[in-house]
């Protein structure tokens, strides 16, 4: 048995030695699976929009557009990698509480979908951009339901949020929207929460975001053709944790799902997902610099930490705990003991793992944070301290790509010119005579 960690045969060694560490690993048969399994369980009549900032890679929106994924973006970069990655505008929604007037603006000369409306003003703003095009925009209404997640690591409807136009607001539109003629409200979109773990949760806040779109369109007077159910389906990430039950989850829904289709054949039914994706997929490797012991307890300082990784640091919990890890070359060999890995910012805050058990470390080990492919380098202070990106390679087909360059100085320093007036640096090395 070996004694190293390997992703499609290739030796994890193998590939940090080609392409350096810190390393973002994503493993191509991953994204196939968890695509493919759930796809093909879901009822035919609810399409699958990948959710960009769980993980905006060009490659890897590529790689599941290729399986048959929209997109939901976020911003203008996401628009555009989006479309870079061969998905149609038609595929692709738009939505976010602070939409700028140059994103709403490429919204509609790239003619997606359906940009998300979260209220009233950028409703204005959508239709004076439009009116100034001459076209008309296709809207979805972001509601902020009176009901409220059950189940889910993060809820986002049945309280005050950024997000949305209150479900109790929405009757005002009535009058509102009649002055805004260069818009089309086409449905709504509602989404309750993230990282549910339960599959009954899913299929009952399913059930009622179809029924409320329903109420909504008879009241408000508008058609259903979109409706967006959010996603929110959730990994286990913790001790104590299980990923849902896909052939649970996928028998309730398609029976909500059938129920709705049979009465609104012509919506387009879409399910945002992002996490549940990409997240299985990707391991974040890190090389042990220094092992060193204080007060009693054993500390493994490694050469990235939560600068590239901060989900690790357990944000928005009372209590950390920590990411499935795993000392990379030394696989076979059994636990000594808890340790705490830690990265090379000055901040005490820079714990990857708190008292993980793992062998005797020794300066040079690769460690690994697995189920790290969601919300990694771009959701975390990459510039804390000016160290950059990592490089992110994908293994595909059993070959590796490198899929993002690692920042160099030179990278960080390019868009900071010095002002005229300042002094022209010293060279580097060189000393100044007293």
């Amino acid at each position: 048995m070996s004694d190293q960690a390997h992703i499609q045969g290739i030796p994890i060694t193998e590939l940090v030695e080609q392409f350096g560490s810190p390393l973002y690993l994503y493993d191509g048969d991953v994204l196939h699976t968890q695509f493919h399994t759930l796809r093909n369980l879901l009822h035919p009549a609810i399409e699958v929009f990948y959710s960009l900032k769980a993980n905006p890679n060009l490659s890897v929106c590529t790689v599941l557009h290729g399986y048959g994924a929209g997109a939901e973006v976020s911003s203008l970069t996401e628009l555009i990698t989006a479309r870079r990655a061969g998905v149609p505008p038609q595929d692709i929604i738009f939505l976010g509480p602070g939409k700028s007037r140059a994103e709403l603006a490429a919204c509609l000369d790239e003619g997606v979908h359906a940009i998300i409306c979260e209220s009233v003003d950028e409703l204005s703003l959508i239709d004076e951009l439009a009116r100034e095009r001459g076209v008309t925009a296709p809207v979805a209404l972001r509601v902020n339901p009176d009901l409220a997640v059950r189940g889910g690591g993060l809820s986002m409807g049945g309280k005050p949020r950024q997000f949305g136009i209150d479900e109790a607001q929405l009757p005002s539109l009535t009058d509102v929207r009649k002055s805004f003629r260069a818009v089309r409200l086409v449905g709504i979109h509602v989404y309750l929460g993230t990282r549910i773990l339960r599959a009954e949760v899913v299929v009952e806040n399913t059930t009622r975001i179809l029924a409320l779109a329903e109420r909504l369109a008879d009241r408000l007077d508008i058609p259903l053709e979109l409706v967006d159910v959010g996603g929110g389906l959730g990994v286990a990430y913790f001790d104590g944790e299980a990923d849902l039950d896909i052939t649970t989850l996928t028998s309730g829904l398609n029976t909500a799902i059938e129920s709705f289709h049979s009465r609104h054949p012509e919506a387009r039914l879409i399910m945002e997902l992002g996490r549940y994706l990409t997240a299985p997929a990707g391991t974040y490797v890190v090389r042990v610099r220094y092992v060193k012991a204080s007060f009693g307890e054993n500390f493994a300082v490694a050469d990235g930490g939560t600068n590239h990784h901060m989900a690790a640091v357990g944000g928005g919990s009372f209590v950390k705990r920590n990411f499935p890890m795993q000392a990379l070359t030394r696989l076979n060999e059994p636990s000594e003991g808890p340790w705490h890995i830690t990265g090379p910012l000055c901040t005490p805050n820079d714990t990857l793992g708190k008292n993980v058990p793992m062998p005797a470390l020794r300066a040079g080990d690769l460690i690994g944070v697995r189920r790290s492919g969601a919300y990694g380098p771009t959701a975390s202070p990459v510039h804390f301290l000016s160290h950059g990106y990592p490089a992110e390679v994908l293994v595909q087909d059993g070959r590796p790509y490198l899929i993002r360059e690692r920042d160099q100085v030179d990278d960080l320093l390019r868009r900071q010119p010095r002002h005229p007036a300042l002094a022209t640096p010293q060279t580097v090395g060189a000393t100044t005579a007293n």
